[in-house]
């Protein structure tokens, strides 16, 4: 099965295709560090670096599948999604490239993958109608991708459409959870004492919050509600675009590295990423993660 990949960001919808047995022939992104990245690691594919509101569909190559990860910030609780916001509705205008790739080349399925909140756009049934005119049925799925196969609590929308007379719904199976300890190397990375000079206080109230919920090991999140600490035993939280976790054990602490965060993410091993942190972080946020893609795309084969 040949696919496409528009946005394609780090490339996490390409690898879980690519791990479900596809072949990906092309992959669009507007960012030329996702785009290199992207080619270093996904080199058989042809790349466009482009805003695909612009792309010329006709050079795109034929394909059975597209997959389509279309910004998610303009829909995020995180970044809010006031009205008049000029980037936030930039943002969200990105899900019509999808109709136009889609009304241009016809590919029995498309997946499109966003936070739930797409579904709340007010654009969102004019959306769905535009795809419905052009034969799609609309399969709406929102999963956790430690349930399919990743080490992380991660809620996503994944849209499931079909050139069939009903929308189709997959039956997804629901996995044992794999802990954070299972990709954490406590022998690795750049450790600090706890009490060094310096340190915010909000950040020893944490770890001291996290001591009384876990003992002396545990995750603790710089940002966002997870005030008590986090154990190693379940999924990590929603890995994001800028550092987020660090680990504590005993009397020091440290940020995740990017290998962490990309295992996090349910990347290879061999996963080519910058020397960069701060940008392997950034690309790794954006993605998607491949083993849920592998689990969902498997089971619109199994489906069809």
């Amino acid at each position: 099965m040949k696919v496409i990949d528009l946005f394609a960001g780090a490339g996490g919808f390409s690898t879980g295709a690519q791990l479900a047995g596809c072949d990906v022939v092309f992959a669009a992104n507007h960012w030329p560090d996702a785009v290199e990245w992207h080619s270093k690691n996904h080199p058989e594919a042809m790349h466009l670096c482009q805003d695909l509101h612009q792309a010329d569909w006709s050079l795109v190559p034929k394909h059975d599948m597209m997959l389509a990860s279309p910004c998610c910030q303009g829909h995020s609780k995180a970044r809010g999604k006031a009205h008049g916001n000029a980037q936030h509705d930039a943002s969200r205008s990105t899900a019509w490239a999808v109709v136009s790739a889609a009304e241009y080349h016809r590919p029995s399925v498309v997946i499109v993958e966003n936070v739930p909140e797409f579904l709340s756009w007010q654009l969102y049934r004019p959306w769905e109608l535009a795809m419905n005119a052009l034969g799609y049925s609309v399969a709406p799925h929102i999963v956790d991708a430690a349930d399919l196969g990743a080490p992380q609590n991660r809620i996503r929308m994944f849209l499931v459409l079909t050139q069939s007379s009903a929308p189709i719904l997959l039956n997804l199976p629901k996995m044992a959870h794999k802990s954070a300890a299972s990709f954490i190397d406590l022998s690795a990375g750049n450790w600090q004492p706890i009490e060094k000079p310096g340190r915010a206080a909000a950040t020893l109230e944490r770890v001291r919050a996290g001591r009384a919920a876990h003992g002396d090991r545990f995750l603790i999140s710089y940002y966002g509600n997870t005030k008590t600490g986090r154990s190693l035993d379940r999924p990590i939280g929603t890995i994001t675009t800028r550092d987020r976790w660090a680990i504590v054990d005993g009397d020091r602490m440290r940020m995740l590295s990017r290998w962490e965060c990309r295992d996090a993410m349910s990347f290879p091993d061999t996963y080519q990423l910058p020397d960069n942190h701060r940008l392997s972080v950034h690309l790794l946020g954006n993605a998607v993660c491949p083993e849920p893609v592998k689990r969902i795309i498997t089971a619109v084969q199994e489906a069809a």
